[in-house]
């Protein structure tokens, strides 16, 4: 099945649900890591219970915020990629930290289909929301639909 069919089957309202993901010492030690980003309110629980950081005392250590976009984008790729779409744009805003035992799970929705001249334009509304259903990122995610592979 070409691309332009995978987007014509889309529809708006459809919901992706991305795995559930459960915050560890060893979690935030791989990205940590894999980014080489070992600033201490990710690492020393003593150094977040004494400091505050940007303002706010979060009083233990909190997972990388960028880890939320990994896990937005590992749910975007795993539902595009058999369906010949690629993910292009993720723009997400932090809403609340999410500390060691929480367990994140991300959705994104199909808001808007665009099909253009050059290519078909899928948009997403993203959210990562904890255990409690409360949302710790919002944002928006822009996918393309083409039968040719984008250079």
């Amino acid at each position: 099945m070409s691309a332009r069919e995978e987007f014509d089957k889309v529809t708006t309202g459809e919901v992706i649900h991305g795995r559930a993901f459960t915050v560890t010492t060893e979690t935030i030690q791989d990205f940590g890591d894999a980014s080489l980003d070992y600033n201490p309110l990710h690492f020393d629980p003593e150094w977040m219970k004494e400091n505050d950081f940007g303002g706010t005392r979060f009083g233990t250590v909190i997972m990388h915020g960028m880890q939320n976009f990994a896990l937005i984008t590992r749910t975007l790729t795993d539902w595009l990629i058999p369906r010949g779409g690629y993910h292009r744009r993720l723009e997400t805003r932090w809403i609340k930290p999410v500390k060691l035992g929480d367990t994140i799970t991300p959705e994104a929705t199909v808001s808007r289909k665009n099909p253009t001249a050059g290519s078909n334009w899928v948009q997403f509304d993203v959210v990562v929301r904890n255990q409690y259903g409360e949302p710790v990122a919002t944002g928006q995610a822009l996918a393309e639909f083409r039968d040719t592979i984008p250079g």
